[in-house]
Formats: C-alpha cells, sequence, structure tokens
C-alpha cells in the first residue's frame, strides 16, 4: 500500500515539475531575445550599476568610441565623455533620478584622443520594490553629422569670402 502513495506522489510531482518548466520556456526565449537584441542593436547601450560602474557595454557604443567592450567594463560611465561635458551629464543624471529618464547632448572619449558626438538617453530601472538599481544609458552616435556640418560651415565660409573678393583686370 506504500508504494502506491509514493507512486501517486511521484506521479503528482512529475506532473508539477513539466508544467513549471512549460512555463520558464517563453520566459527564458524573452530573456534571451532581449539580450540578443540589446547586443546588435545600432545604437549603443550601456548598463550602469548603482555604484557607477559599467557593468555591460554593446558593440555598438565600444565600436563608437574606438574601444573594446570588455575593457570598458568596471569604470566609471562619466568617464565615457570629455571632461569638460562631465557636469553637463551629471545633471541630466540627477534629472533622471528625479524623472526617470533625461536627455542631453555630449562628446565621448575616444582612444585616440577625438571626440565622438552622442545624444545620450538615461533611463532610471528600478526593482520590484521600486528601488534604484541602475541605469540605461543609450548614447545616439551623432559624429558623422556633426562632421558633415563642419564641412558645410567651412564650404559656405569659403564661398562667401570668394564671393567678396573683387576681380581685378
Amino acid at each position: 500500500m506504500l508504494w502506491l502513495y509514493l507512486l501517486g506522489i511521484v506521479t503528482l510531482l512529475g506532473i508539477v515539475l513539466r508544467r513549471v518548466l512549460r512555463r520558464m520556456t517563453p520566459l527564458n526565449d524573452a530573456l534571451y531575445s532581449k539580450s540578443v537584441a540589446i547586443e546588435y542593436v545600432h545604437t549603443g547601450v550601456a548598463w550602469v550599476g548603482i555604484d557607477d560602474k559599467l557593468r555591460t557595454v554593446n558593440p555598438a557604443l565600444a565600436s563608437s568610441l574606438e574601444a573594446v567592450a570588455k575593457d570598458l567594463i568596471g569604470h566609471d560611465w562619466c568617464d565615457l565623455f570629455v571632461p569638460s561635458d562631465r557636469e553637463r551629464v551629471r545633471q541630466a543624471y540627477t534629472q533622471m533620478l528625479l524623472m526617470g529618464r533625461a536627455s542631453v547632448k555630449a562628446r565621448g572619449v575616444r582612444l585616440g584622443g577625438t571626440h565622438a558626438w552622442f545624444e545620450v538617453l538615461l533611463l532610471a530601472v528600478h526593482d520590484h520594490k521600486m528601488r534604484f538599481i541602475g541605469h540605461h544609458c543609450l548614447t545616439d552616435d551623432r559624429t558623422r553629422e556633426h562632421e558633415l556640418e563642419e564641412r558645410i560651415e567651412q564650404l559656405t565660409h569659403t564661398a562667401s569670402m570668394h564671393r567678396d573678393t573683387p576681380i581685378s583686370a
């Protein structure tokens, strides 16, 4: 008779375990798809912990900074930006803490000493008890547009100088 009870309990546990595993599969798939999406998005994305250290950096952000993503992990997230822009970035961070999100334009520091021009979006992240656990730093690299604007200004300036020069015979 005891073996019949044990068989019933084992069968019940098997059914419960199968149902739990079936419920976890969609969650695992969703988590995988989100991590793949962040990994391959063309916008730079960094996860910053509560200690202001970079925890993850996607390849797009590392590429914009001409760096390797692994080398950026563990550094202060404000070190991504040129020193003269860091105060504005910190002000945006304070605004993000109050409002949940904030945006700012800032220049990134590349390894070669050149600058990348970013539009930065900061998004606060809270746990289920509404405790702040870190933030996302999303960067949109606008370096190419900035270089084109500078080139247009140079050409406009050159054209206006030639137009103002009198023609001598």
